[in-house]
């Protein structure tokens, strides 16, 4: 049987992604505090980012499912292929 090796995720890689959100959210907001507008279309555009941003991980939620089944999906099919080849003896005379 063969092992599938999962990728991991590095602390600084994670540290950097982290930050990086931070980062874009906060320019955003800034951006969006000093936009000479009117305050009702500066409270719209901040809506809209917070509509993207929870878009945004739902998203990554369900890709991330996504992959997993698939990932125990094949794991099932694959231990069912290695039952089924163990258990064949192509020998085996058929009465």
């Amino acid at each position: 049987m063969t092992k599938t090796v999962q990728p991991s995720q590095t602390a600084a890689f994670y540290a950097q992604a982290v930050a990086s959100f931070v980062v874009s959210l906060g320019a955003m907001g800034i951006a969006l505090v000093y936009l000479p507008a009117a305050g009702w279309v500066r409270g719209f555009l901040g809506l809209g980012l917070l509509y993207v941003v929870t878009s945004t991980v739902t998203l990554c939620k369900v890709v991330r499912d996504r992959q997993e089944t698939a990932g125990v999906s094949n794991r099932v099919d694959q231990a069912r292929l290695d039952k089924l080849l163990a258990e064949h003896d192509p020998f085996k005379v058929e009465v």
